[in-house]
């Protein structure tokens, strides 16, 4: 059964299904990867979009919903609304939808063209780039993100059917993604891991620009395409090496409640920030909370003047002691 969709904020006492977000007091169900969702059991998988097809063939875990909704718009968040409202399509582009919401929330990709959907539809949710009515950037983030969506959907199908046609608004990051395969097929950029910290070392030309790039619909700088470090290693902590202006960053796939394999938890990146801070205090040494999506350590004043060699030094021994900090399973509660 087809369910309609209604923005998140006009749900009201609509029964409802939500998807890769928070339930409402008016959910009956909850089909999403979010720390400590009570998602049932027997559906949970790494993409919220994987868990709405799973619950599709579980017809009777949608008994009574009349509405589907989701709190914040994004590929996988878009992917699983379309499975519920249109779910006979949904079924037959099932491998396909799946990958956009891979691209879209891993960075991760089985077909190239998956990745520039996930470009397009970030693209689309950007005022200054959207081909959208400028109506829909109108209000507050709830209305705006129930106006994506009703504008989105529609949209969609046409997307899968016919990738060139949107190449307007996938291109020019399609190609930074190309130049850095490139880059790291040529071994201009070096990986090396180290497995038993879960740790992945990107080495980056110093003379490389950041440029933007996109991860969910979010825009941030990267020298090198986060996609293409992703497509290169699975080690799900990052530390990319340029002089003056080395990150370490933890992936999306260790904030929800991933399933596929078992992930090392995040630690607290914060602790590190302060050492850095006492040997290199001009640099402005910053990181997020283990909360935030993707938590960096990162320069936020000026250029690094550690050198590469002492900051992963700084990095391995920390990662090496530091105790997990936190559990997606749990309700997304920090470990104190």
């Amino acid at each position: 059964m087809a369910l309609r969709f209604v923005p998140y904020h006009l749900l009201g006492d609509t029964p409802n299904v939500i998807v890769d977000g928070s339930p409402t007091p008016s959910t009956t169900v909850t089909l999403s990867h979010w720390p400590g969702s009570p998602t049932p059991p027997e559906v949970l998988d790494d993409l919220s979009a994987q868990i709405v097809f799973h619950a599709l063939e579980r017809p009777g875990l949608l008994d009574g919903a009349q509405a589907v909704s989701n709190n914040h718009a994004d590929q996988d968040g878009l992917v699983s609304v379309y499975a519920l409202t249109r779910p006979d399509d949904a079924v037959r582009r099932r491998a396909a939808l799946i990958d956009v919401a891979r691209a879209g929330d891993f960075a991760t990709f089985d077909e190239r063209d998956s990745m520039r959907l996930a470009f397009a539809i970030a693209a689309w949710c950007e005022p200054e780039r959207s081909p959208l009515d400028s109506s829909v950037f109108t209000g507050g983030y709830d209305e705006q993100c129930g106006a994506l969506y009703e504008a989105l959907l529609p949209v969609l199908p046409e997307m899968l059917d016919d990738v060139e046609r949107f190449r307007p608004w996938w291109g020019e990051e399609d190609a930074h993604l190309q130049e850095s395969l490139d880059a790291i097929t040529a071994g201009i950029v070096t990986i090396e891991e180290r497995r038993d910290l879960d740790l992945a070392v990107v080495r980056v030309p110093d003379d490389w620009a950041e440029r933007v790039t996109t991860r969910f619909t979010i825009h941030r700088a990267d020298a090198l395409h986060p996609a293409a470090i992703h497509r290169a290693t699975d080690r799900m902590r990052l530390a990319v090496v340029q002089e003056g202006r080395p990150r370490l960053e933890c992936r999306y796939e260790t904030w929800v409640m991933y399933r596929s394999r078992p992930l090392m938890p995040r630690p607290d990146l914060r602790p590190l920030a302060g050492t850095l801070g006492e040997l290199d205090p001009s640099a402005g040494w910053q990181a997020d909370a283990p909360g935030a999506l993707t938590p960096s350590l990162r320069t936020t004043s000026g250029r690094s003047e550690v050198s590469s060699a002492t900051w992963l030094q700084a990095i391995e021994q920390y990662l090496r002691a530091a105790p997990p900090a936190w559990d997606p399973m749990t309700a997304g509660a920090p470990i104190v």
